[in-house]
């Protein structure tokens, strides 16, 4: 019985799927941190398939920079840590300096009245790329409230449009850690995850803003009087809710333009890096020039020594002021490194017993592209399990060893991390704790948020899939 399951296929799929109903079952109803249980289940994986001890964890007469533990957790990490590292500084000091109102106050008064819910869509979209998703809600909310208060119009016109844009960036663009994780873990550029994770997330968007009317016309849902009470911006002009001065950071508002280019510093460079390592000639001074700024760290510490200076020692903050926000920033980051470092490892035993073979052989078997797969085991372990990030790390450990040395390109490979990103936001439900930040938020019944938010989530999901199967066709 142990020889069939450690050398047959049908033994080894067998045990992958042991695994993953483990998995689950340990996050759902055992409410294990995904961290601990993905290093469970790999170390538990790792044993029933006979990888040995010292292969596992070492040896202790020697070094054990050789283990699967090392190496899975190590090699991920040391790819990404720094650009979330850096890409959550970036967040915090643009939420800090009020950059987010000033933001949505400009798109406000440029688009209008008539155009609000648009202004608001654009706002999540552009903010959404250096802040979290949940870090952009609790700043733009208010604004939501004073436009929808305003307006007499339901809540849902103008929160949907933002939550579409705030959730499209978090799920295909770097620096949020879902991308970046992905593309580490299936050994793709950011330049190209940047780059398809536009091309995918801006028609969703634009779909999930079609929606968002729809609905909001359909159901009536007025602000909560309680938030605007807490966030005291009753009868206040838009973009006045949560001034830097109401915060306490800085006297002076910073220049739309600043935030901006900010904002697009990092992704410019990292582009440039990408392409001009493509089209000047290989070794060549100015290629050199562009894959050094091009690099993801590079171009995210040059935007983040650019926000410290142009938004906070300038505009008046104090040096502990910035160091106490950037200090602040990483206390969510840290449970994230750890469930990526753990799908790494995870998907590392995979790579080492056999498995992702088998499953490689299986799809050819069943005709079942490897994009399709990718999308439909992230959507799976989103709704079992709730949380984005874990589904993408888990979906790319377990999908990796399949694609690897298979001789996908580069854009291939940053479509296939733009399906398993899609996957990541499908059906949002009760238990995603974005869902009930949504509901409580906006002051939305449970049932009208499955009616909303969850229809909204869905929606961008498939969008972005489509257009990433699609393109997989051309490239």
């Amino acid at each position: 019985m142990v020889d069939w399951l450690q050398h047959t296929t049908g033994g080894l799929l067998l045990l992958a799927a042991v695994g993953i109903a483990l998995l689950l079952t340990m996050i759902i109803w055992w409410k294990v941190e995904p961290f601990i249980a993905l290093l469970i289940i790999g170390v538990g994986t790792a044993l029933a398939a006979g990888i040995p001890v010292e292969t596992l964890v070492g040896s202790i007469q020697s070094s054990n920079a050789g283990s699967l533990i090392e190496t899975g957790f190590g090699n991920i990490l040391g790819h990404i840590a720094v650009i979330i590292g850096m890409g959550t500084f970036l967040g915090a000091i643009l939420e800090a300096s009020g950059g987010a109102q000033v933001l949505t106050r400009k798109l406000l008064q440029a688009f209008g009245e008539k155009r609000a819910a648009l202004a608001m869509g654009l706002a999540g979209l552009i903010f959404g790329i250096p802040v979290f998703f949940d870090i952009g809600i609790f700043v733009l909310a208010p604004l939501v409230y004073v436009v929808a208060k305003q307006s007499g119009r339901s809540i849902l016109l103008f929160c949907l449009p933002l939550l579409a844009g705030l959730s499209v960036t978090h799920a295909f663009l770097p620096p949020h850690p879902g991308p970046v994780a992905a593309a580490g873990l299936l050994g793709v550029g950011l330049g190209w995850v940047i780059l398809f994770g536009a091309i995918c997330a801006i028609p969703a968007w634009a779909v999930g803003l079609w929606f968002s009317n729809w609905i909001g016309n359909k159901i009536h849902i007025d602000v909560p009087e309680e938030m605007l009470e807490a966030t005291k911006v009753h009868g206040d002009k838009p973009g006045t809710a949560t001034s830097p001065e109401k915060r306490g950071t800085t006297k002076t508002e910073p220049k739309l333009s600043t935030v901006v280019w900010i904002i697009a510093t990092p992704l410019i460079l990292i582009l440039i890096g990408t392409f001009g390592s493509i089209i000047l000639p290989k070794k060549s001074f100015a290629a050199g020039v562009a894959t050094f700024f091009g690099t993801p760290a590079i171009a995210l510490t040059i935007s983040v020594l650019l926000a410290f200076w142009l938004l906070g020692y300038r505009r008046g903050m104090s040096r502990s002021q910035v160091s106490t926000i950037a200090n602040a920033s990483l206390k969510p980051v840290a449970m994230i490194l750890l469930v990526v470092g753990a799908g790494a490892f995870y998907g590392r035993v995979l790579t080492v017993s056999g498995i992702g073979k088998a499953v490689q052989s299986s799809l050819a078997d069943i005709g079942l592209p490897v994009l399709v797969a990718a999308y439909l085991i992230s959507c799976g372990l989103r709704i079992a399990q709730g949380s984005a990030t874990a589904a993408i790390a888990a979906s790319a450990a377990i999908i990796g060893p399949t694609i690897a040395n298979a001789g996908y390109t580069q854009p291939q490979l940053a479509l296939i991390v733009a399906a398993i990103c899609a996957g990541s936001i499908i059906a949002s439900h009760v238990n995603d704790g974005g869902f009930w930040i949504v509901s409580r938020y906006f002051g939305i019944s449970v049932k009208d948020t499955l009616k909303t938010w969850t229809v909204l989530e869905t929606i961008l999901s498939v969008v972005g899939f489509l257009v990433a199967a699609v393109l997989m066709i051309f490239i």
